[in-house]
């Protein structure tokens, strides 16, 4: 809608999406809406802070895997930094693992990219109304996960050992001792239910735990 049709008080929306076909969609699409106005679109995790500081939105619209930043560390920032911002992830990996730490990282909304735009429009209207919104079928699936029960510790050390790192690469990066870093490999393996650390990795990832 041309502009000067719009609400005197448009929404406005921080899109951080890393690729741009997608990014400008959303923007376009969004950007239709006649109560909306995209104020900034970034492509990378790190630039979502600043972004907001500087457009100051109402909403921001993440998606979680991004460079330089994942989309649930930065909305654990933009809840210290830019408290007044609702932060809705829109992702289209729809892991329990993933729902959990948005909520912990304040997330208001957690939604899989496969529905029509016009209920992400009406999403991040309820969202600025003080609701929280899922999407159904994965708080479901998130409820019969359960919780992670790796430590904070184990998922870093699992995180630091993918790209062939060996242990003791883990354990400078980490400043740990290899044996602290075997045993905290150990027990991830353990926890997992599998039979070494990149099959760790995996299904940590495949649970949305890391």
């Amino acid at each position: 809608m041309p502009r000067e049709h719009r609400p005197s008080k448009s929404i406005r929306v921080l899109l951080a999406e890393d690729q741009g076909m997608m990014r400008g969609a959303l923007a376009l699409l969004l950007g239709m809406e006649p109560d909306m106005q995209v104020v900034a679109k970034v492509g990378a995790g790190d630039a979502i802070v600043d972004a907001a500081l500087t457009h100051r939105p109402d909403v921001a619209l993440l998606d979680i895997e991004l460079p330089g930043m994942s989309g649930l560390d930065a909305a654990a920032e933009l809840r210290d930094q830019v408290p007044d911002c609702r932060v809705l992830i829109l992702t289209t990996f729809g892991r329990p693992g993933y729902l959990r730490r948005a909520m912990e990282a304040g997330a208001a909304g957690f939604l899989v990219k496969d529905g029509p735009v016009e209920e992400l429009a009406a999403c991040i209207r309820r969202v600025l109304t003080g609701e929280t919104v899922i999407d159904p079928a994965l708080a479901a699936a998130a409820l019969s996960a359960g919780p992670n029960p790796l430590t904070a510790r184990e998922c870093e050390v699992l995180k630091a050992s993918t790209d062939g790192a060996t242990v003791a690469d883990i354990a400078d990066r980490l400043h740990l001792s290899e044996s602290t870093v075997r045993n905290y490999l150990s027990s991830a393996i353990g926890k997992t239910g599998t039979r070494n650390r990149m099959e760790a990795v995996r299904a940590a990832r495949q649970q949305g735990w890391l």
